[in-house]
């Protein structure tokens, strides 16, 4: 079943998705040459507990940090260490935070300096596609309408998308039904309604869709070593329309 969320509990998914997009800024204006991901990791734990929140992703499932750092041909689930980012990288960057029982989830992808203009491209495609899927959460809408139209931005412009890893719902709990793939045929899917609210993530790969898991359990990479990046919003379906809650 695909929770409903009140007005109260709305309210309370705003003020988590603030947090969020506020901590997201000051780590994006310290992404640079030379910054190591575990420095940017206690930076993050840092600003989210200075706003009486907790991070959400740290101890999830056994997971070791607050953020989860993906670098070039890493998708999702890189954790933090001391590799210093180097100009020409690009890195993806996903936090989740907990404010009061209430959970957000957001993802970015940023170049590191100067990258290659194939690569400056699969971050503007990869960002586009978020917001084309975005435009689909509307109420009558069906989930896969979003999965089909990030599908096909990505596709018309010589890209895949991930297969092995989709966006979700999100509420009371990290992940919540139902999942939300970024690959699918319009029309079809659950039908979607006011309350719910749902993590949208195109994972978008410079080459093909396969990915692997490294030896730690957690690092999702491109099976081809090929470049990915990664965005994600916190989503809310309304009568208006889809409202952004980590914007």
């Amino acid at each position: 079943m695909i929770p409903l969320k009140s007005e109260e509990e709305l309210r309370e998914l705003k003020d988590s998705g603030r947090i969020l997009a506020k901590v997201m800024r000051e780590l994006a204006n310290s992404v640079k040459p030379g910054v190591t991901t575990l420095e940017l990791d206690g930076l993050a734990e840092k600003l989210v507990r200075a706003e009486e929140a907790l991070p959400a992703f740290k101890g999830y499932r056994g997971f070791p940090a607050t953020l989860c750092t993906s670098i070039n041909e890493e998708i999702v689930h890189g954790i933090p260490s001391d590799r210093r980012l180097a100009e020409g990288d690009i890195i993806g960057i996903d936090l989740g935070v907990n404010y009061r029982g209430y959970f957000s989830d957001a993802a970015i992808t940023l170049a590191i300096g100067r990258v290659a203009p194939e690569i400056n491209k699969l971050i503007d495609v990869a960002r586009l596609a978020l917001a084309e899927g975005i435009k689909e959460a509307r109420e009558g809408n069906h989930l896969f309408d979003i999965s089909a139209r990030i599908q096909r931005c990505v596709e018309d412009n010589g890209f895949s998308v991930v297969r092995q890893f989709v966006g979700h719902g999100i509420g009371r709990s990290l992940h919540e039904d139902p999942e939300v793939p970024n690959f699918g045929r319009p029309h079809e899917g659950a039908l979607l309604k006011k309350g719910m609210v749902l993590a949208i993530e195109p994972m978008v790969n410079m080459g093909g869709w396969e990915s692997e898991i490294l030896g730690n359990g957690w690092t999702a990479v491109t099976a081809d070593r090929l470049p990915s990046a990664h965005f994600e919003h916190t989503v809310a379906i309304t009568e208006k329309g889809p409202e952004i809650l980590t914007a």
